[in-house]
């Protein structure tokens, strides 16, 4: 079992949430799912509130070419966002109450393909309810569970764990104590993962 500490804002997150169940099951691992909120974390570590992307335009004009480069090599779409980065939390709590659910991994990929790829708003409800429509799962009871406290808390709680590990931005697979940044370090990962 590896953890994909993930946020839906993230850029990378999303190439890395499209390869890491294909590539983990191929090494003979199973992923646990752990979405959380980098904004906290932003505000904590670097005393800003938006992505480093965005405060750094050098950085950003590199990742998003860079994203364009990741797309074509692994035969993804990307469409650049309008906004970005977007209001993760809705879609970070229904995460949660799916990671129990056989299809959390559709969902977490449909919902990064709602934003990188149709140019969705995340934030919405709306979007969500599509995602979900188009995986021919009621909405409703899962959008309204996910504004309960139990839900909010575990939300909070990962990304307090997240903060605890380590983690400074996303995707981050963890294997035992080891951290492994970024989409492009899920083969080390494994390879670490195949050692124990």
């Amino acid at each position: 079992m590896i953890d994909f500490w993930f946020d839906f804002a993230s850029t990378y997150s999303y190439v890395g949430a499209m390869r890491i169940e294909d590539a983990a099951r191929a090494a003979g691992h199973e992923v646990k799912w752990k979405p959380f909120l980098l904004g906290p974390i932003f505000t904590a570590q670097l005393g800003i509130k938006t992505s480093p992307f965005n405060t750094q335009p050098v950085r950003g004009a590199y990742m998003w070419r860079d994203l364009e480069r990741l797309s074509e090599k692994y035969g993804f779409t990307f469409k650049k966002p309008e906004v970005f980065p977007q209001r993760s939390i809705l879609a970070a709590r229904v995460a949660i109450i799916a990671l129990d659910k056989p299809w959390v991994g559709d969902f977490i990929r449909n919902v990064f393909k709602a934003q990188f790829v149709f140019g969705k708003d995340i934030s919405a409800a709306a979007t969500i309810a599509d995602v979900l429509n188009g995986m021919f799962i009621d909405p409703s009871p899962l959008l309204q569970q996910a504004e309960t406290e139990p839900i909010k808390r575990q939300l909070r709680a990962f990304t307090d764990e997240a903060q605890a590990l380590g983690i400074f931005g996303a995707p981050n697979i963890v294997v035992g104590k080891e951290l492994f940044f970024g989409q492009d370090r899920i083969d080390d990962a494994l390879a670490w993962a195949n050692k124990k």
